[in-house]
C-alpha cells in the first residue's frame, strides 16, 4: 500500500479511538438519564471497553505480525464502526456496556496496527513524521472531542456521538482489507497460551485499578498469572514477546517512560479538575477555556518533536520533555491566577505530546519488522496502563479532602523520574543529519502485491 494512504489509514484509526473516549465521557450523564442507568453501570461503559483492550493489545500486534497489519487494521475498524452504530441504537444500558466490550476487541485490533503499518511503510529513519503526525492528530481529537460531543448531546442527543465514526471507520476499513498491502516477513507463531496469562494479568490488574474497592481476588490474581506469564515466556522457543523487543534496553525504557508520562499527565489532569472546580471555583466553562493550552502545546509539540529528534536525538529529547512535564505538574499545584494557570498546562502539553512522539518513535524504529506489531501493542498498552494508575494514585492521594495539592507534587516527581530510564534511550544519530541513502538502520519498504 501507498506510504501517504498508510499514513492517513494509521492517522484517522487513531483519531477515532481517541475522539471516541473523549466524547463518550460527556455524553454518559445524558446516556445515564435516558436509559435510567446507575452510576455503576454508566462506569462501566468505559471499565468494560478498558479492560478489553488493554488485555488483547499485545496479542493483537503479536496477528498483525503473522497475518498482516492492513488486515487486522481493516477487521478492527470495520468492527469499531459496526459497534458503535449499535450503540446507537442501543434500546438499554445492558446493550451498551456488552457493545462496548466488544468495540475493545475490536480496539484492540486496530490500535497496534496503526503503529505496525507505519513501520512496514516507512524506513527507520522516516518514521519521526509519520509518528509525529499522528500524536499531532491525537491531540486535535482530544481538544475538540470534548466540545463537539458536547454540541451533540446538547443537540440531537447522545445517540448521535457515537454516528460520527461509523462511516469514515467502515469505509477505511473496507479499504484495508480490499487494497493490496504487504506481505508479512515471515510467518511468525502464536503463543496462546502465554497471550491468554496475559490478557488474564492485564484485564485483572485494570480492573483491580478502576474498579476499586474491587474483590480481593482480581489484584491476586493479576499477580499470580503474571508470575505464571514471566516463567512461560522464559521456556518458550517462540514467545508472545520476542526477545529482540523486551530484551531492548531502549524498548524497555521507552516503555517505561511513556507509562510515567501517561500517569503523570492523566492523574494531573483528574486532580486538576478538583483544583479549578474546587478550590479555585471555576465553572466547568472556564476550566476547559483554562486547559486548552494543553491540547495546543500538545499539537504543535508533535512536529516540533521531529526536529528535535534528527537534531539532538531521542534521549536528550525525551528526558527534557519529561522535565518540562514535571515542571508543568509543579506549577500547575501552585498557581491560582489565570495566566500561571494557562502556563502551566501549556507547559505540560509541551512536555507530554514531545514524550509521546520521541518515545514511541523509539518503540516502533528499534522493533524488527517482523515484530513491529507487539511492539505496537506494547507501547499502545503503555498508554492504556498509564492513565489508569495515574488517576488511581491521585484518587488515594486526594482522600476525602479533595485537595489537589499533595497529588500533584507526587505526580511531578513521577515524571521527573521519568527522566531516569531516559538516558537508555539512544542518541544523536549522525546518519540522520547527512545520509544520502546509505544509512545501514534504513530498511526497504516491503514490496507490494
Amino acid at each position: 500500500m501507498n506510504p501517504r494512504l498508510t499514513l492517513a489509514g494509521s492517522v484517522v484509526g487513531a483519531v477515532i479511538v481517541a475522539f471516541d473516549g473523549t466524547v463518550l465521557t460527556v455524553a454518559q450523564p445524558s446516556l445515564q438519564r435516558d436509559l435510567g442507568a446507575s452510576f455503576a453501570q454508566v462506569q462501566w461503559t468505559s471499565t468494560g471497553y478498558l479492560i478489553a483492550v488493554a488485555s488483547l493489545l499485545v496479542f493483537a500486534g503479536r496477528l498483525g505480525d503473522r497475518y498482516g497489519h492492513h488486515r487486522l487494521f481493516g477487521i478492527g475498524m470495520l468492527g469499531f464502526g459496526a459497534t458503535s452504530a449499535g450503540i446507537a441504537v442501543a434500546p438499554g444500558v445492558g446493550w451498551v456496556i456488552g457493545l462496548r466490550v466488544v468495540q475493545g476487541v475490536f480496539g484492540a485490533l486496530l490500535q497496534p496496527a496503526t503503529l505496525g503499518m507505519l513501520r512496514a511503510a516507512f524506513p527507520p529513519d522516516r518514521l519521526r513524521t509519520p509518528i509525529a503526525v499522528r500524536t499531532a492528530a491525537i491531540g486535535v481529537a482530544a481538544a475538540v472531542g470534548p466540545v463537539l460531543g458536547g454540541a451533540l448531546v446538547a443537540g440531537p442527543g447522545w445517540r448521535v456521538v457515537f454516528l460520527l465514526n461509523v462511516v469514515p471507520a467502515l469505509v477505511l476499513g473496507g479499504l484495508a482489507l480490499t487494497g493490496r498491502s504487504p506481505r508479512p516477513p515471515a510467518l511468525v507463531r502464536l503463543d496462546l497460551p502465554g497471550a491468554l496469562l496475559l490478557a488474564l494479568t492485564l484485564a485483572c490488574l485494570v480492573h483491580a485499578l478502576v474498579a476499586p474497592p474491587g474483590p480481593p481476588w482480581t489484584a491476586a490474581t493479576a499477580v499470580i498469572t503474571g508470575a505464571a506469564f514471566v516463567r512461560h515466556e522464559r521456556r518458550m522457543a517462540s514467545p508472545l514477546l520476542p526477545p529482540d523487543v523486551i530484551g531492548s534496553a531502549a524498548v524497555a525504557s521507552a516503555l517505561g517512560m511513556l507509562v510515567a508520562a501517561s500517569a503523570a499527565l492523566s492523574g494531573a489532569l483528574f486532580a486538576g479538575t478538583f483544583l479549578l472546580q474546587g478550590a479555585l471555583g471555576l465553572d466547568p466553562f472556564h476550566s476547559a477555556l483554562v486547559s486548552l493550552p494543553l491540547a495546543a502545546l500538545m499539537v504543535l509539540a508533535a512536529p516540533s518533536c521531529a526536529v528535535l529528534l534528527r537534531r539532538a536525538g531521542a534521549r536528550r529529547t525525551a528526558t527534557a520533555a519529561m522535565a518540562v512535564l514535571a515542571l508543568g505538574i509543579l506549577t500547575l499545584s501552585r498557581a491560582s491566577a489565570t495566566p500561571l494557570l494557562c502556563l502551566a498546562f501549556a507547559l505540560v502539553g509541551a512536555g507530554f505530546g514531545t514524550v509521546m512522539v520521541a518515545a514511541t518513535h523509539v518503540v516502533v524504529r528499534e522493533a524488527a519488522v517482523g515484530s513491529a506489531g507487539v511492539a505496537g501493542g506494547l507501547q499502545q498498552t503503555a498508554m492504556n496502563l498509564g492513565p489508569v494508575l495515574g488517576v488511581a494514585a491521585a484518587t488515594a492521594l486526594m482522600g476525602t479532602g479533595g485537595d489537589a495539592g499533595p497529588p500533584l507534587a507526587v505526580l511531578a516527581a513521577l515524571a521527573l523520574a521519568g527522566t531516569v530510564p531516559g538516558r537508555a534511550l539512544p542518541g544523536r544519530d549522525p546518519a540522520s543529519t547527512d545520509d544520502h541513502g546509505d544509512s545501514k538502520d534504513r530498511t526497504r519498504v516491503p514490496a507490494q502485491r
